[in-house]
């Protein structure tokens, strides 16, 4: 049986967040009879019954049709919904992205600092994908890729829906030259360059990914481009992309790069320091356009401090 097509939804973003969607389920043996009763069952543990009465008598859950629900109309299954959630208030971070590039396909954007790259967590409107569609008009705007929160530099995001797979591919089938740029301690001992292999684990809740015995999953080729002052300048190349890779090829050689709040230990949580970044950043992007086949490369305008 073929899926019906999701209907576009009614309602417009909101700070570059989409509303939330949602379809009414089969009613087994009339277990909602209304669409209060639904919407409460599911969501007044969570939010409490007083909100969700309070979103319906303001019209907020609206279907595709651009109408808002009642509470007492009948249940209808297989319904679709759209809603926007109550954000909480996030602490800006004060930094501005800079758009490297942009065309009718793609937008190359250098993250700052801090910011994440797509909502997750407490972090939703504070997000690269969450500014760029509000600042710059384009609500369709998706990232290919992703780059951790306290890593800075070059990000590629996807216009238009229609190209959305191809580029993503790219990243997915390890199709995209990747070069970092990091600020770490110098010891003359460590013999670079040097390919490091490990296999690089992450549990769920867990803060920082460790290295574990078995067959290797994550490969970095690191090289020292510049010390002074017994601080190196390092160049990274990762040939795979396993979470805070870089960060623990570097801890794991001696290196542990600077202001890094979790290698080698892990820092109490507290409100973020501005004045210390994570000396990482993503310097450059290297592939082969999928779309009009000609080669690509863009380099981040951001630097790091340091040697």
């Amino acid at each position: 049986m073929r899926r019906k097509r999701v209907p576009a939804a009614p309602l417009p973003q909101r700070d570059g967040i989409d509303p939330v969607r949602l379809r009414l389920p089969e009613d087994p043996e009339g277990a909602w009879p209304t669409v209060g009763a639904y919407l409460l069952g599911r969501y007044g543990t969570a939010v409490g019954a007083e909100r969700v009465g309070a979103m319906l008598d303001a019209g907020r859950f609206v279907g595709a049709d651009g109408r808002a629900a009642t509470a007492s109309e009948p249940y209808e299954p297989g319904r679709w919904l759209w809603f926007h959630r109550d954000l909480a208030a996030e602490e800006r971070v004060p930094f501005e992205i800079g758009v490297v590039h942009r065309d009718d396909r793609i937008l190359v954007a250098d993250k700052p600092h801090f910011l994440a790259t797509t909502p997750r967590g407490r972090h939703v409107t504070e997000t690269a994908v969450a500014r760029l569609r509000a600042g710059l008009g384009l609500p369709a705007l998706q990232p290919a890729h992703r780059l951790d929160r306290l890593t800075a530099g070059l990000v590629l995001f996807v216009v238009r829906p229609e190209d959305r797979g191809a580029y993503q591919l790219l990243f997915k089938e390890r199709r995209v030259r990747k070069e970092y740029e990091a600020v770490a301690p110098y010891d003359p001992g460590v013999a670079l360059p040097v390919t490091v292999r490990s296999r690089i684990e992450k549990e769920r809740g867990v803060l920082a990914a460790r290295e574990v015995p078995g067959e290797p999953n994550a490969v970095s080729r690191i090289e020292l481009v510049a010390h002074r002052d017994g601080l190196g300048r390092y160049r990274l190349v990762p040939e795979t992309g396993k979470t805070h890779q870089l960060r623990v090829h570097m801890n794991a050689l001696g290196l542990p790069i600077l202001d890094d709040p979790l290698y080698p230990v892990v820092r109490e949580d507290g409100p973020e320091d501005y004045r210390r970044p994570l000396r990482l950043l993503a310097r450059s992007l290297e592939f082969t356009d999928p779309v009009t086949g000609e080669e690509r490369r863009f380099e981040s305008r951001l630097s790091l401090s340091g040697p």
